[in-house]
């Protein structure tokens, strides 16, 4: 499992944003993808979901910038990621066998932006046992375990070495 480049800096830029040492001075996007070293034009977007997501409140002006809209013990990370990444595709037929009627899968199934794939009708998957593979019921396992994890815990939770975290980001 890998989450994208996006998930990654809009982790990165909430614990900025956690972390900073006067948090009710407001941060800007340049100050943080240069304490990352990433590009501000990528951050941008990223920091403009995270604001329509309430995440991240920005004010607007000559003064303005960003800071965190909720506390960190209320920004949990299993959301979170559901929310932003793209999909969590792991192979390129993956999707919940149509025949597998699990209910403990069925249950997880719409909290996971899994693309379902109709195989019977797509014939261009690239894998001919497609059809009838039972490693994409293991994978969703796999994924539904992993959200699973990220869901017990928040922001907070990753944040107890908020001094060490905040010498290297504030140098």
């Amino acid at each position: 499992m890998r989450l994208t480049n996006y998930s990654d800096y809009a982790l990165r830029s909430l614990i900025y944003l956690a972390v900073r040492p006067d948090p009710s001075l407001l941060a800007n996007i340049s100050d943080i993808a240069d304490s990352y070293g990433i590009s501000k034009s990528h951050l941008t977007k990223i920091i403009h979901q995270l604001g329509q997501l309430g995440y991240i409140e920005s004010v607007r002006g000559k003064n303005g910038g960003i800071r965190l809209a909720r506390a960190p013990k209320d920004i949990n990370l299993g959301i979170l990621i559901k929310q932003i990444e793209p999909d969590f595709n792991l192979v390129e037929c993956f999707a919940v066998p149509a025949s597998h009627n699990d209910s403990e899968q069925g249950a997880h199934q719409a909290d996971l932006p899994v693309t379902f794939i109709e195989e019977k009708h797509n014939k261009s998957l690239g894998c001919v046992i497609s059809p009838a593979c039972q490693l994409k019921s293991v994978f969703f396992e796999a994924l539904t375990a992993f959200i699973n994890v990220l869901e017990r815990y928040t922001l907070a939770d990753i944040l107890n070495n908020e001094d060490e975290l905040a010498t290297l980001l504030f140098r």
